[in-house]
């Protein structure tokens, strides 16, 4: 796997909450280059399936959301845009932030800032609440408002790049390197014969409400199901306690929102297969699909595993390869024979 083409490819493509539409079609594209059915659901879901031909086989569903944090156009002021977050933006990251504007075609914003020569010292020791935030589009009111309706996404304005020798950093990394990190896996599972029936979303929608995966979850009832997702990276002004250190390897989830024979398969495997590995207690809520997954119909066994992600819901989002290439590892074992583990009452 390419990591840095694939996440440069997906994640310079727009694709907020509710309008996955491109990002989706190219993830697509990957998509049909490792599993034989490929479609798109009613709720833009991208859905990937793999049959073992087993008779009464189990089904078990991997999903990592296409979705990114945004914006939605909400009025005009002057010809200035007035807008509301999709899913959990800081305000802290938006004065002077370079964000596109996703109309046909797209166009250049600006989210408007104060120099700090008229800033009163108050001005200067706050953030400002997104609803006194106007975005600049160099155009009078009468052209903002004809070309740029109301309910108009917008992204931050960047990619997807290498920064040192082992890292990348970009927009939407949440969740787009999880969903290549599942297009790495199956690549390792060519021609190995699995023992359940394989489901791969790329969902929609899960900075707003994990639309997508509880709809597609609904539709494909799975007896299993993994969610692949990024938790916090480490920085130097971060909590040790709660953030996990670049390079280090994938993070797997231990508590109520995670099945406890799959987490701990996949620590047997990880230390079988000498990869690095670390352990987060969710002690409530994954904060991830695997949440409302587990909870589908008459209720699935989940697993979470995890890759460290620093500065998430931000423009600048930064992962390790390492981390990349070592948790497809671990999801191709895992996947391998675990029709067989499933204790009866799973």
């Amino acid at each position: 796997m390419d990591y840095n083409e694939v996440l440069s490819s997906l994640c310079a493509l727009p694709g907020p909450s509710g309008f996955e539409g491109p990002v989706v079609q190219r993830a697509a594209e990957y998509m049909k280059q490792v599993l034989p059915e490929v479609s798109i659901d009613s709720m833009g879901n991208l859905l990937g399936v793999l049959r073992c031909g087993k008779k009464g086989a189990k089904k078990l569903l991997l999903d990592a959301h296409l979705d990114e944090i945004g914006f939605i156009v909400t009025g005009h002021e002057e010809g200035f845009l007035r807008f509301a977050p999709l899913g959990g933006v800081d305000p802290r990251m938006l004065p002077d932030r370079e964000v596109t504007i996703l109309t046909q075609p797209p166009m250049l914003g600006v989210v408007a800032c104060l120099p700090p020569h008229i800033q009163t010292r108050e001005d200067m020791n706050r953030s400002q609440p997104i609803r006194e935030l106007y975005i600049d589009v160099g155009l009078s009111q009468e052209d903002a408002e004809r070309r740029i309706p109301i309910g108009t996404p917008a992204v931050y304005r960047t990619g997807c790049v290498p920064m040192g020798d082992e890292l990348l950093c970009g927009k939407a990394l949440d969740d787009r390197a999880c969903f290549a990190v599942l297009l790495d896996a199956l690549e390792r599972l060519d021609r190995e014969q699995l023992d359940v029936d394989l489901y791969v979303l790329g969902s929609t929608q899960e900075e707003t409400h994990s639309t997508g995966a509880i709809t597609a979850a609904y539709g494909i009832v799975p007896d299993l199901c993994v969610a692949v997702d990024v938790t916090h990276g480490d920085s130097p002004d971060a909590s040790k306690e709660k953030t996990f250190p670049l390079g280090e390897g994938p993070v797997i989830g231990v508590g109520p929102n995670c099945t406890a024979w799959m987490a701990e398969r996949i620590k047997r495997l990880a230390k079988e297969l000498d990869v690095s590995y670390q352990m987060e207690v969710m002690s409530g809520s994954s904060g991830t699909n695997g949440w409302p997954l587990q909870v589908s119909r008459e209720g699935v066994a989940t697993a979470v595993l995890s890759l460290p992600l620093r500065y998430m819901h931000t423009p600048v989002e930064t992962v390790s390869k390492e981390d990349l290439t070592h948790t497809a590892q671990l999801l191709a074992a895992f996947l391998q024979g675990v029709g067989g583990e499933v204790p009866s009452y799973a």
